[in-house]
């Protein structure tokens, strides 16, 4: 069958989970635009929209074999939906980092003491990160020195999200356990 335009949404994603491209590229046609205007009436970013509509359609496809949908639609309706959210959430962290920062940074910049504190604090932070195995260490410095998101990680290194996720959540166990004793120094320094 070479004409994909006269079937339903249903007998598009059946063909897809048979790895019939064709049937993908139709269901792209249909739902691409659709799914793009969405994005940027809520972001206003031709780019992000562009990035998280490309990034729903390729976990379509990869998860293609195994997806529970009952209606395609529905489907890409809540796929939009969820990753704006994400988009604002992931702001929203980066805001408030900044803020925090700049917090930090001013009250610093007013005595010696302070500055020394925190470039004691910088060195066993380094000090702790060089600790960590290679792998964990290398997926701990994208994210955190050059503010790679988890997927951009996983590209650059050849391994899953999953594995990113998991490296961070123990560089940041690891990084907890090993300063543990700034915790008490870091409270009297921010109450200040």
């Amino acid at each position: 069958m070479s004409d994909f335009t006269e079937l339903s949404d249903e007998d598009l994603l059946l063909l897809i989970k048979q790895d019939k491209l064709s049937a993908f590229k139709e269901l792209y046609g249909r739902y691409w635009k659709k799914l793009y205007s969405n994005a940027y009436k809520r972001l206003k970013s031709k780019e992000l929209a562009e990035e998280i509509v490309q990034e729903i359609f390729t976990n379509f496809w990869l998860k293609r074999e195994s997806l529970q949908i009952t209606t395609v639609s529905g489907y890409m309706h809540s796929a939009i939906v969820n990753r704006v959210i994400d988009q604002y959430r992931k702001e929203l962290v980066r805001v408030k980092y900044r803020e925090a920062f700049k917090v930090v940074h001013s009250e610093a910049d007013n005595s010696t003491e302070d500055a020394i504190m925190l470039k004691d604090l910088a060195y066993s932070i380094e000090a702790e990160v060089s600790q960590l195995p290679d792998k964990c260490r290398s997926v701990y410095e994208l994210s955190r020195n050059e503010h790679k998101t988890n997927k951009e990680i996983a590209l650059h290194l050849g391994i899953s999200e999953k594995t990113v996720e998991n490296h961070l959540t123990n560089a940041l166990r690891k990084l907890r356990i090993g300063l543990s004793h700034y915790l008490f120094i870091l409270i009297i320094f921010i109450y200040k």
